[in-house]
């Protein structure tokens, strides 16, 4: 099952959660071809509710 497959099987049924360090921008590139990435992206983007966040990280420093 790849990621086409997962979203048409969600898509208008169940609430999908997918989070990425890659801005939406870039998934095109990420996911190669135009065809698959036009319908994943259709799927996923068009209907989201994207929380993008910014700022440095809280992570405490090891050193």
């Amino acid at each position: 099952m790849n990621l086409l497959d997962v979203i048409e099987d969600r898509h208008g049924k169940k609430s999908t959660l997918i989070t990425s360090q890659i801005p939406v921008e870039d998934w095109y590139d990420i996911i190669g071809e135009k065809t698959i990435a036009d319908a994943v992206l259709d799927r996923i983007v068009h209907q989201a509710l994207r929380v993008e966040l910014f700022g440095d990280s809280l992570r405490k420093n090891k050193k």
